[in-house]
């Protein structure tokens, strides 16, 4: 009810339409067990609207690729004619990161998103702003839609090459520290001290130091040639690097073996670490970036697993260190935050903000929240609303 009095509320000058619209193909998903509705095609925003007014859909997508016939059933039938490249970039895939504390994943998944662009794709693949587009997802990430025409065309070999250079994927160390000035050979040397950094904490026992071997055997078991790493061997690894004499050596060994047989795991991590391929790198959503077929949230669409908007950010505003960053958990609330709901956890020990207002509990606990917080909480599956 709530979702389609918010459709009702909008006129045909409120919705936003990719380009290229009449090509684009449609997916929905309904509330409770009715089927997806996909297949569908609409020529203008008021048929569009209309849609939407008609059925409140729990969530909406459009296609990334345009089509010649996107109402055919079969893809084979719908005739592609080239695709956006999309960049998805979500929280939950962030190692040693839960949306349990929702404000924190969101904070740190912004920065992602702002370093995926700053830092690889308009200085080493010059893509240029005038054809991107950055949204936040309505949920637990962030969007970055590349339109440029002259990249429409590339097939999902071409993409993945994009996916592989930024995760880092196939990169040789030894030749990267080698070689000359590039933008992998600066990561390499931020990586480097974050992971040595990490590796003292483990090494000491100091008191972050559960938290980063868990880090670290995430990201290992993120990363197929390195899934199956224990712990004990990344707190082996971590006693290594307290040996000064190995330390020196580390900046002029071109074998790069200063660390014995656990020496590759810890290049892996330099590669894989949060400061290199997450916090400078950016951390893709490889799925959707390489499929030339695949859909995404509409802008200016509801979230149906949390209710917030799929919400525009200008470029000058995706800095989430800049003087006037954008703010998804206030920005994209449409519900009301004046009315008030009583709302009882189901699960413990979860954080969610919204508006400036946060709150944190745990099964049984009782709370009065605003409208828009209370249909976040229920929609996660967090809360259940009760009678005040």
């Amino acid at each position: 009810m709530r979702f389609s009095r918010y459709y009702n509320s909008l006129n045909p000058n409120d919705v936003w339409t990719p380009p290229r619209l009449r090509n684009r193909e449609w997916m929905f998903i309904q509330w409770g067990d009715k089927p997806v509705d996909r297949h569908r095609a609409f020529s203008t925003e008021e048929s569009l609207l209309a849609y939407l007014q008609q059925r409140g859909p729990h969530s909406c997508f459009h296609s990334t690729a345009y089509y010649k016939h996107p109402l055919e059933r079969k893809m084979a039938d719908k005739n592609w004619l080239g695709a956006d490249l999309i960049f998805d970039l979500d929280g939950d895939h962030l190692p040693g990161v839960s949306d349990a504390d929702f404000p924190a994943m969101i904070n740190l998944i912004q920065e992602q998103a702002w370093s995926l662009w700053n830092d690889f794709l308009e200085p080493e693949f010059g893509m240029r702003r005038q054809f991107a587009q950055f949204t936040f997802s309505g949920h637990r990430g962030f969007h970055i839609h590349v339109r440029d025409p002259l990249m429409m065309g590339l097939d999902s070999n071409a993409r993945r090459e994009i996916v592989s250079y930024i995760r880092g994927e196939g990169l040789e160390v030894g030749g990267i520290l080698a070689g000359g000035n590039s933008g992998w050979r600066d990561r390499m040397d931020i990586g480097m001290q974050s992971v040595l950094s990490k590796l003292s904490t483990i090494g000491n026992k100091e008191t972050d130091s559960r938290k980063y071997i868990d880090e670290f055997n995430d990201l290992l078991n993120s990363n197929t040639s390195s899934r199956n790493v224990s712990r004990n061997r990344i707190s082996r690894l971590a006693e290594s690097t307290l040996m000064e004499d190995r330390l020196a050596r580390l900046s002029t060994d071109h074998n790069l073996a200063v660390f014995g047989k656990d020496t590759e795991i810890f290049w892996e991590l330099v590669k894989l670490d949060k400061s290199v391929v997450l916090g400078t790198a950016g951390e893709t959503d490889e799925n959707v970036t390489v499929d030339v077929k695949r859909v995404i949230r509409h802008l200016g669409s509801l979230h149906g697993k949390c209710g917030l908007r799929v919400t525009e950010i200008p470029f000058e505003r995706l800095d989430p260190d800049g003087s006037n960053a954008f703010d998804p958990l206030t920005e994209s609330i449409v519900f009301s935050q004046d009315e008030q709901s009583t709302v009882e956890f189901l699960i413990d020990d979860v954080t969610a903000s919204l508006g400036g207002h946060e709150i944190s509990g745990s099964t049984g606990e009782k709370y009065e929240v605003s409208e828009a917080l209370a249909i976040f909480l229920c929609l996660k599956g967090w809360a259940k609303r009760i009678a005040p």
